[in-house]
Order: structure tokens, then sequence, then C-alpha cells
């Protein structure tokens, strides 16, 4: 799906780099690295094809704090924060900061994978205006439109981002925690309940392809279209 997307690695730990880049090589991304923050930032000013950077917060020089808030002032490029904090100061500060995702350390570099394709997946159909279909289900990113078996559908605006964000990650379980740091990116400062009230009305929407969207009990929801 990449068509060669570049991939900005900066981590001061080279292993870290070398594992990260190894799985991303493996599903066809070009890799860059940088060893610290300035690197990095001299990278991003040089070359002006690099679709995603993956950033480490603990870095020595400039920290990825610094290097995100760099970039955000010229470029709204998807970043992914690493970190081998899980505090939820930090966490917030992240989005703030305009962070697409947020994966703390040790991690899964197969499941930092597949949030990098989803991110880019995201990002290209924003671009394109192409349309995602899954299931029936028909989604213009572009156009912010939705339709059901050809039939446009009439969805508020964040349960059309509700929709989106489950649909690109389709077969990932997220929590309820995760979904609401991307869809309503903590300027909700309710509870998670508000999740389970969007998802009840776009289940009811949708009708029997509200199917798709399956309850993980204690920990969030998946979307997952049934084979025929």
């Amino acid at each position: 799906m990449n068509n060669k997307c570049t991939v900005l690695v900066v981590d001061d730990e080279s292993r870290m780099r070398k594992l990260v880049k190894d799985f991303l090589v493996k599903k066809e991304f070009d890799v860059i690295e940088a060893a610290d923050g300035e690197k990095a930032l001299d990278i991003f000013f040089e070359k002006k094809d690099i679709d995603l950077i993956i950033l480490d917060v603990m870095m020595p020089k400039m920290d990825g704090w610094q290097v995100c808030k760099e970039i955000r002032q010229y470029s709204k490029i998807p970043i992914i924060m690493l970190t081998a904090k899980t505090d939820e100061h930090d966490e917030l500060q992240g989005f703030n900061l305009g962070v697409d995702e947020y994966i703390s350390k040790p991690f899964s570099p197969k499941i930092l994978v597949a949030r990098v394709e989803a991110i880019l997946r995201r990002t290209a159909s924003a671009k394109t205006g192409e349309k995602i279909n899954a299931g029936g289900i028909e989604l213009d990113v572009a156009a912010h439109e939705v339709s059901l078996d050809g039939e446009l559908l009439e969805l508020s605006y964040k349960e059309f981002e509700l929709l989106s964000y489950f649909i690109i990650n389709q077969g990932v379980a997220l929590s309820r925690e995760k979904i609401l740091n991307n869809v309503w990116n903590y300027d909700y400062f309710g509870d998670a309940r508000t999740i389970d009230t969007h998802v009840k009305k776009l289940r009811s929407k949708l009708g029997s392809k509200g199917e798709y969207i399956k309850t993980i009990w204690g920990m969030g929801y998946k979307f997952e279209v049934e084979s025929e």
C-alpha cells in the first residue's frame, strides 16, 4: 500500500533503530535514521519526501517533545512517539503537540508497523480522495461522507471520525482510552462512556452492519467484517 513511503526513525539507541528499521524494510518502507533530535531536524528540513516520523522521547541534545514542537510549526506530517514512560501527563502533552500515535516501550515491532500502515493509509486517503470500502460501508475521507450499500448515511462529525478510526484499524483491538485519544484528541474531558454512547448510535445507524463493531469486554472495541 505504501509505494515506497519514507519513514524517519529517531532514537539514540542504535539497537532500537535497527529493530524498527528491519521490520519497516520488510514491509518495503524506505527508512532514514537519526541518532538525536538535532540530526532529525536537519534531515527533516533537508529532505522533502519523508512521509512519517517515529520519534523517541528521551534523547540527548534535544528531546522528542522539542523536535515535535519544532516540526509542528511547519508541517502536519504524521508523528509516532516512542517512550519508556507511561505517564498520563506525557501522553497528554504528546496529543496536545499533535502527536498521531503514542507507543510505550517495550512494544511489539509488528504492532508499530501496523500503526505506521494505518496512519499512512488514513493520510493517503485524505490526500487523494480515495474511498475505503469495508463490507459494504464506503468511506470517503476527503468528502467526509459514508455510504451504506450505495446509500448516503447521515452521521454526526464524531460518528464519522469514530467509524473512520474503526475501519482504518480493521481487526485491531482498540481500548477506550486509545479511541478517546485518537478520535476526541483529549479535547473531551469526560469519561469513556461517551465512546459507548457513540458506538451505540453508530451501530443503530449501520443497521445489520453494526455487528462489524465488536465489543471486547473490559477493554474496548474491534471492527471486523464478517467473512462471507
